[in-house]
């Protein structure tokens, strides 16, 4: 068999499944398998427009916070935190070992600190001139 490698500059879900089917196989070989769960605290306005909120996923008894966004006429009243803590208890209730995230400089990584987030690492210049943050917050011992 040959094989070759091609780029597709306009990458279809076709493709990211085609490739992301024998990697789940393999991860469920080494680290048993899991379910992916989506999960939003949504936040809305009298008209029920939504505004903001929290969207990540537990996977593998982790939570990912893959969105936060706190509308503007909210910022400073504690609603990023109260998101913040709705989702903790989230995890906890659904047993996870922790929950991580992502943010950049001119967001929010004091926030993350301020709630006992813990940085992992971070990336220089992405976007150039900035700075890509990843924080953890372990919410037990494995």
């Amino acid at each position: 068999m040959t094989l070759r490698i091609e780029l597709s500059e306009n990458a279809t879900q076709e493709e990211r499944e085609a490739i992301l089917t024998p990697l789940r196989a393999y991860n469920a070989s080494k680290a048993g398998t899991t379910v992916s769960e989506q999960i939003a605290l949504l936040v809305r306005d009298d008209s029920d427009e939504i505004l903001g909120g929290l969207y990540g996923r537990v996977f593998y008894q982790w939570l990912f916070i893959e969105l936060l966004s706190v509308p503007e006429q909210a910022r400073g009243q504690g609603m990023g935190s109260k998101l913040m803590q709705m989702a903790e208890d989230l995890a906890r209730e659904k047993e996870c070992i922790g929950i991580w995230l992502d943010t950049f400089d001119f967001q929010a990584p004091e926030f993350y600190k301020k709630h006992g987030y813990s940085e992992l690492g971070q990336i220089a210049d992405y976007p150039p001139g900035h700075k890509r943050f990843f924080f953890q917050k372990r919410l037990m011992d494995v």
